[in-house]
């Protein structure tokens, strides 16, 4: 294939289709309003989004309950207050000729109680002096995923995505190493990833025919098995549960070091899958035209933008000028984001990333 192939629409099992390959990924930013309300930072940065060409744009992370919060200004969808910031949103995208998503967000047992957070963890272990949810508690929290989606169909979003990833509370409650419950959420791994899958499915039966489901999967740290997710993620695909798969990597090119897959790239793992109706992409270190288009060669449907999204917000724009386009050195001056039109609020959250900022 070639780059061009990156702008050939790509159907999905559920609403309307996305017009190319590039999908901008669910990037935290920390420039809400204290209350989770999308604020006149958060509508520029998805404005200025909204107009670079991309397929699907994601929002931040979103909390599904205001005790799920993780990040200082993190963007909320617990509360119908925050719906018309998230409509100017998804308005603005669809203006722009993209589809939406707002990724449905909780901490789990890294909640941070400074910022109203109520740490939940799966575990009695993970936390100092906390016990681990109860049965009951557990399903509340699926509740409320399945309800943040139902608000973001209302707020006339095309789709949610289910953070799965990092070792938040879904990422959580698959780890062998996080999870030791004896209920019917702990133990097998069909348990420890019922959470997950209640989650999909609930929103699913809840929401309607054009409504689209993502998923996004990370398969390293907080004592993940690959073997393990691939299992999930095959069983994901044969439930048809979801339209879309995002595999957050740290890089698309990493090797597996170890087990059954040894030698191969951990993209490949999952790519080889039988996929059914749903589409599959990856993040990691995108930062050329030739790299996203080789990813299409390997296996994936489309292309998740991070960075190179944050250093040039038309990243497919400029791929579409350039077949040859390299995203610039990292790291840039804050001066530089600045320049191209990055809030205070999100410029002083990228400082903490020395290998981004200086």
């Amino acid at each position: 294939m070639s780059v061009s192939d990156l702008f050939e629409p790509l159907t999905l099992s559920h609403g309307r289709p996305m017009r190319n390959r590039f999908m901008m990924a669910p990037l935290t930013n920390q420039q809400s309003e204290s209350d989770g309300r999308a604020s006149v930072y958060d509508q520029e940065w998805i404005g200025q989004l909204a107009r670079g060409g991309y397929g699907l744009v994601q929002t931040c992370a979103a909390t599904v309950e205001p005790g799920g919060i993780a990040f200082t200004r993190q963007l909320g969808i617990h509360d119908d207050d925050q719906l018309p910031g998230l409509t100017q949103m998804a308005d603005a995208v669809r203006d722009g000729g993209g589809l939406s998503a707002v990724q449905l967000h909780h901490a789990g047992h890294r909640a941070r109680p400074e910022l109203g957070g109520i740490p939940a963890p799966a575990s009695s272990t993970s936390v100092p002096g906390v016990t681990a949810l109860t049965t009951e508690e557990v399903e509340r929290i699926r509740d409320s995923f399945i309800a943040a989606a139902v608000r973001a169909e209302r707020a006339g979003i095309d789709g949610v995505a289910v953070h799965g990833a990092f070792g938040w509370i879904l990422s959580e409650f698959m780890s062998p190493m996080l999870n030791d419950r004896t209920d019917k959420y702990g133990g097998s791994t069909e348990n420890r990833a019922r959470m997950t899958f209640e989650v999909m499915e609930g929103i699913r039966n809840a929401t309607g025919p054009d409504f689209q489901i993502g998923w996004r999967l990370s398969v390293e740290r907080y004592g993940l098995e690959l073997e393990e997710l691939r299992e999930i993620t095959a069983e994901v695909f044969n439930r048809e549960l979801i339209d879309y798969l995002d595999l957050a990597l740290w890089d698309t090119t990493q090797v597996v070091r170890e087990g059954t897959h040894a030698g191969q790239t951990m993209l490949s793992v999952f790519t080889s899958l039988d996929r059914k109706q749903a589409r599959l992409g990856a993040a990691g270190k995108i930062m050329t035209a030739r790299r996203a288009g080789e990813l299409l060669d390997e296996g994936c449907d489309f292309v998740v933008i991070g960075r190179a999204g944050i250093l040039q917000r038309d990243f497919p724009e400029k791929v579409r000028e350039n077949p040859l386009y390299e995203s610039p050195t990292l790291p840039v001056t804050a001066q530089y984001l600045r320049d191209g039109g990055l809030s205070e609020r999100f410029i002083n959250y990228l400082q903490g990333w020395q290998t981004l900022v200086y």
